[in-house]
């Protein structure tokens, strides 16, 4: 049940972000920068942070929403669903991704806790710095909506379950602000 009584019972974030317009176009723009443009980061690598992260912090929506969108890029959502509860390394994770999500996971968990030797094990596995920096934008972003979504009361959508294949191949080739548009938020 949202926690704004404008809302209504199974509004989603396109309701909310309607009735609190304000930040919604930038916001949506961050989305595309962070998660759609050039990087170091395959888009499927974001997605699967942006789920792992989502998951840490038990946001149901945007673990859903991410966990679809990871799916679009190859990632099972069984695989998800180990990575958040098993872990990076107990869920088969390849070798290089696991220091990178084991960052993600501390900045999410304990972010004040971070230590050197953990970017420096990232770097180990054959990151740049670029990535980690995008990797860090990707957790940070996703903390943001986790927290957003929560406060707001928003519940996930029934689509995130099982998507077609013709709902993957539309996921991997969206962006933000398309999807802003398409839902009448942005001009």
């Amino acid at each position: 049940m949202p926690h704004f009584p404008s809302l209504n019972e199974g509004d989603h974030l396109e309701a909310l972000f309607k009735r609190f317009p304000r930040g919604v176009a930038p916001l949506l723009a961050l989305h595309d920068d962070i998660m759609r443009a050039p990087s170091a980061l395959s888009v499927g690598e974001r997605e699967l942070i942006s789920a792992y992260v989502s998951g840490l912090n038990a946001c149901r929506f945007c673990f859903g929403a991410h966990k679809a969108m990871a799916q679009a890029f190859g990632y099972s959502q069984e695989f998800v669903e180990s990575l958040v509860h098993d872990g990076p390394a107990a869920a088969g994770v390849e070798p290089k991704l696991v220091p990178l999500l084991d960052y993600v996971r501390q900045i999410t968990e304990e972010p004040a806790k971070t230590r050197l030797s953990q970017a420096e094990a990232v770097y180990a596995a054959g990151w740049s710095e670029d990535a980690l920096y995008d990797a860090v934008q990707v957790a940070s972003l996703y903390a943001f909506m986790n927290r957003t979504l929560d406060g707001a009361g928003i519940e996930p959508k029934a689509l995130f379950a099982d998507p077609s294949e013709e709902e993957l191949e539309s996921r991997r080739n969206s962006s933000y602000t398309g999807w802003g548009r398409k839902a009448g938020l942005i001009a």
